[in-house]
């Protein structure tokens, strides 16, 4: 089941894949402003604990379980 961290990932992973999609057709600005605000949001988050993607995720995804094992 997808949960709020899972979706972070996959929305960023899309992001990444647009933003090599604007670099592969020669928009070189609109990519390297989406790659800098990706990566000031991934600092911030990483500094801070603070990010507000992940907040609003939670609020339409139940957050993961941190001790999460299955079992066979």
């Amino acid at each position: 089941m997808l949960c709020a961290e899972r979706m972070q990932r996959i929305v960023q992973a899309i992001i990444l894949g647009l933003i090599m999609g604007l670099a592969g057709s020669k928009m070189f600005a609109a990519a390297f402003i989406l790659t800098f605000a990706m990566m000031l949001m991934l600092f911030i988050a990483g500094v801070t604990g603070f990010c507000p993607g992940l907040m609003i995720l939670k609020k339409i995804f139940p957050p993961c379980e941190c001790g999460e094992t299955k079992e066979q």
